[in-house]
């Protein structure tokens, strides 16, 4: 495989649970209560659907994009507690040494991007990344993967997505691309494999201690 797609959060850096809490309290905004390993289970789905997904139609139309920019909001004040996954780095470094092209996934907002390669120390590592803009639908929709496929002019057979949740895994597979998964996200070694993760890691640390075992190899 000549192309890793390596989705960016909770898999390269540390945010999921950063991200639950800020969901937790701009719900709470609107006098919405939800338990917070009910908002974890639906993080790594992008933002646009989470409202919904979480409640129901109605409270995403009256206040979906408003509960979203609460969110932002919230977590813009938690990002600086956010640090990159050990090996994160390491994982880049190797899958360049070995000839492959890298591009690095995310469909957060451009600012948030750029913050997590400065963390990561990735800008002239990479051969290219996402953000936002790039997609029309987030995940467990395609778009984001098929806008790095074309970031890297590549075909779904020549790529491998590296996540960290079932929704990286969903998204992936309709685009047409294998996935690694690793258990950053907070997800179980069974349903990544139910998700149809081809294998799952405890850490990025081990899945670059592990690279020769994959695809990735």
């Amino acid at each position: 495989m000549s192309v890793a797609i390596l989705d960016i959060d909770g898999t390269l850096v540390d945010t999921n649970y950063h991200h639950a809490i800020a969901w937790y309290r701009a719900f709470r905004q609107f006098d919405i209560v939800l338990p917070i390993w009910l908002i974890h289970r639906h993080i790594g789905m992008g933002g646009d659907q989470v409202v919904a997904a979480l409640t129901d139609e109605r409270t995403e139309d009256a206040h979906g994009d408003d509960i979203r920019a609460a969110e932002k909001t919230l977590y813009s004040q938690l990002i600086d507690e956010v640090q990159p996954m050990e090996g994160s780095r390491e994982l880049i470094e190797q899958l360049k040494a070995r000839g492959h092209t890298v591009v690095l996934a995310s469909s957060a907002k451009e600012d948030e991007v750029e913050h997590y390669l400065d963390l990561l120390d990735a800008r002239e590592l990479a051969d290219d990344w996402t953000t936002s803009a790039d997609v029309e639908s987030t995940k467990p929709a395609p778009d984001l993967v098929s806008s790095a496929l074309q970031k890297a002019g590549a075909s779904a057979d020549d790529a491998v997505m590296v996540g960290d949740t079932p929704w990286d895994v969903e998204a992936a597979l309709k685009a047409g691309v294998k996935t690694l998964t690793v258990r950053t996200g907070g997800f179980g070694v069974d349903e990544l494999e139910e998700a149809g993760s081809l294998a799952v890691f405890e850490s990025v640390a081990e899945l670059c201690e592990k690279l020769d075992q994959t695809r990735l190899r």
